[in-house]
């Protein structure tokens, strides 16, 4: 019917969905989602239970331009971190692309395809 202008895509039939494409390495850490390594979700689930201060914009709030949460970090996935305030118990769960960074008051956790290290 559509002649050869258009053919029907074919799919693999054995797809290995673990191993990610190209030369991007994926590891498991205690949890669920696969770990490439250096994305900023991975340094921050690395980090659970260290006190941070998260700066943020909000670029279409007149109010809440720009704001800092203070606390620990709690979790953290691919587009969302919470932090729980220890101060007054508020938890927070803050938007990655919200995020402008992460300030650590204790030596973070960094790890590498190649290496561990803690700065």
């Amino acid at each position: 019917m559509n002649g050869s202008f258009y053919q029907n895509p074919t799919f693999p039939s054995t797809t290995n969905y673990a191993t990610p494409p190209g030369n991007m390495e994926s590891t498991q850490i205690g949890t669920s989602l696969p770990m490439e390594q250096s994305f900023i979700e991975n340094i921050l689930r690395l980090n659970k239970g260290k006190k941070v201060k998260a700066y943020v914009s909000y670029p279409d709030s007149s109010a809440w331009q720009n704001k800092i949460y203070e606390g620990v970090i709690e979790e953290a996935g691919r587009d969302h971190l919470i932090i729980r305030d220890p101060l007054n118990n508020n938890w927070y769960l803050i938007r990655i692309i919200y995020l402008n960074y992460v300030e650590f008051m204790e030596p973070i956790i960094y790890s590498h395809a190649y290496s561990e290290k803690t700065y």
